[in-house]
C-alpha cells in the first residue's frame, strides 16, 4: 500500500509505502506529481520504503517506471528513504542517468530528506 505523506512543504510530495504495493497503489501518486508539476513545473518527489522493493509487484514498478517517463523533464530533487543499504547506493547511481538529484536516505534521516527535497536544505 501507498499512502500520501500529509503536512510536506507545497513544493514537494511524498509518500510512504508498507506491505504489498500494487499498480492500484500508485493512482494517488500519479494524481498528486501531476497536479505538483502542474502547480511548480518541477517534481519534487520522496518515497518513504516502509517495507522491501521485493513487496512491489511488476505491475506495481511499471507505473513506478511509467511515473518516471511521463514527467522526465520536470524532475528536480527525489529522496528514497530506507535502511536497505541496496536502495540507497541504487538512488545515487540512479542519478547518475536521470535529469535532476536523486539521493538516498536512512529512516533516521527522514527530516534531513524532507529540508533538501523541498530545497529548505542543500545538504
Amino acid at each position: 500500500m501507498i499512502v500520501q505523506i500529509p503536512d510536506l512543504p507545497a513544493s514537494m510530495v511524498g509518500f510512504r509505502s508498507d506491505g504489498e504495493v500494487t499498480k492500484e497503489d500508485f493512482d494517488i501518486v500519479k494524481l498528486q506529481v501531476a497536479n505538483l508539476v502542474e502547480k511548480t513545473g518541477q517534481l519534487n518527489y520522496l518515497l518513504f520504503l516502509d517495507n522491501s522493493p521485493a513487496d512491489f509487484t511488476i505491475g506495481a514498478w511499471i507505473q513506478d517506471a511509467l511515473l518516471g517517463i511521463n514527467h522526465i523533464t520536470r524532475w528536480n530533487r527525489a529522496a528514497i528513504i530506507s535502511d536497505s543499504e541496496t536502495v540507497i547506493n541504487f538512488t545515487s547511481v540512479f542519478s547518475k542517468v536521470m535529469p535532476g538529484e536523486f539521493r538516498g536516505y536512512h529512516k533516521a534521516d527522514y527530516q534531513k530528506a524532507v529540508d533538501w527535497v523541498s530545497g529548505r536544505s542543500e545538504d
